[in-house]
């Protein structure tokens, strides 16, 4: 290879860099003023205050969030009368839903935005299940727990990135009512402050923009957590923001506000 082409190449080389880090650059100025706006993703630090614990809602087993455990054979009925107390063991994350044709499927929620659950949590599952099965007469069948571990734990990082609150303060505004939307509202001194939890919210960028024009009905100063006003073009980056959050988690297969967000991340 000649100098000339050595030359030609880190030309080329360093003006694609050029391109990338300009794009960097401008990537991350916009995502700034949108996370201005941000609180802290994890729910129990948002706004300095502790949010209510939200139940786990009960559903439908899913292999992506609970080890399911499937029981045969047995009697039905008295299985039924004594799963309460293995139930309240595991702090109602367990339940327990037939299957059709006298099959049972005992099922142990992995992931919820208290993290995944540890290996001797579920070892204890499984072995109370056996137990409780064997002393009814019935079998069981149940998955390996280190990949069902390991894949729990893929979805929590996953889940762990799109778990985003956002909060809209308004300050010296003249009423604090506002009218039920998907979001909440929460008095504030000098002002209120309108919250949506982006993973639980249905039609996320929608309720977005309900929560922004609810927010201006009041009138007042509108800014984020570090008292930063919040003008048109950070509402708006805010909106980008929010329909990336969107494609993220549906290509997670997760769709904002469905049964399965409210399980995953309560």
């Amino acid at each position: 290879m000649t100098d000339l082409q050595i030359g030609l190449l880190v030309i080329g080389a360093a003006a694609i860099a050029g391109v990338l880090v300009y794009n960097r650059v401008q990537e991350r100025a916009t995502r700034r003023e949108a996370q201005q706006a941000f609180g802290s993703k994890h729910v129990d630090v948002l706004l300095d205050e502790p949010a209510p614990r939200i139940e786990p809602i009960p559903l439908s087993s899913s292999p992506r969030v609970d080890y399911v455990i499937e029981i045969e054979a047995g009697s039905v009925t008295e299985l039924r009368s004594q799963w309460p107390a293995l139930e309240h063991r595991f702090a109602r994350r367990a339940a327990l839903a037939e299957s059709g044709e006298g099959k049972l499927h005992a099922a142990l929620q992995m992931v919820s935005r208290s993290g995944v659950i540890s290996e001797g949590e579920l070892l204890e599952f499984r072995a109370q299940v056996e137990s409780f099965a064997a002393a009814h007469g019935a079998s069981v069948s149940a998955p390996e727990m280190k990949p069902a571990l390991e894949a729990a734990q893929r979805l929590d990082r996953a889940c762990a990135d799109v778990d985003v609150q956002i909060a809209l303060h308004v300050l010296g505004c003249n009423e604090t009512s506002v009218e039920a939307g998907p979001f909440a509202v929460t008095p504030r001194p000098g002002g209120v402050t309108l919250l949506l939890d982006v993973p639980r919210t249905p039609e996320l960028v929608r309720s977005y923009e309900s929560m922004v024009r609810a927010a201006r009905q009041l009138g007042g100063r509108l800014v984020d957590d570090n008292g930063n006003v919040l003008d048109e073009r950070a509402l708006a980056a805010i909106g980008v923001e929010v329909e990336t959050l969107r494609a993220r988690l549906a290509d997670l297969g997760i769709e904002p506000g469905s049964p399965l967000a409210l399980r995953l991340f309560s």
